[in-house]
């Protein structure tokens, strides 16, 4: 039988080195460096600071700015509440004012329709003795009328002439005496 025979190999994979480091270390060493330089030469930590101060003083700002808004804000929902209360209190006193004026119109629209009821049953009775007082001189004029035919008839058929010289002789002398 054959051997089976498996050659390893071996891959070594080499990074460059300079100076005894490697890629990796110069990134390491070169942002050390930039560090150290920026912190030591660009006055970094004083910049950095004056930043953060100024990031704090604008935050402190608007922290104030927040707190006025809001007292400000509160004392416009105080107002509101407060005006709500009175706009209230005033919805009651109109309702109030209206409804006594209701009544009042309706008291005075009764007594109004009282009165005028009143009025025109007098002018009703007025009318009814009126015509009550036509009726009754007509029917006396009719009377009259009728008496006044009757006498006339009865004088016409009971007197003559002899009668009547009797009645104005009469009435002659009633005339000479004085009363």
């Amino acid at each position: 039988m054959a051997e089976n025979t498996v050659a390893l190999t071996e891959v070594q994979h080499h990074e460059p080195i300079l100076l005894g480091f490697t890629a990796e270390g110069w990134v390491y060493w070169g942002l050390t460096i930039f560090l150290l330089l920026a912190i030591f030469v660009g006055k970094a930590p004083k910049r950095i600071a004056e930043a953060l101060d100024a990031r704090i003083a604008e935050t402190r700002r608007q922290l104030d700015e927040a707190k006025a808004i809001r007292a400000e804000a509160e004392a416009l929902l105080a107002k509101a509440k407060a005006q709500q209360a009175a706009s209230a209190g005033d919805a009651e006193a109109i309702l109030a004012h209206a409804r006594q004026e209701a009544d009042d119109l309706i008291a005075e629209a009764e007594k109004t329709a009282t009165e005028l009821t009143a009025r025109r049953a007098r002018m009703a009775e007025d009318k009814i003795a009126a015509a009550e007082r036509s009726a009754i001189a007509e029917v006396r004029a009719r009377a009259a009328e009728a008496a006044t035919g009757a006498a006339a008839r009865l004088i016409a058929e009971q007197h003559d002439v002899k009668a009547d010289k009797a009645l104005v002789d009469r009435t002659i002398a009633g005339l000479n005496r004085v009363h």
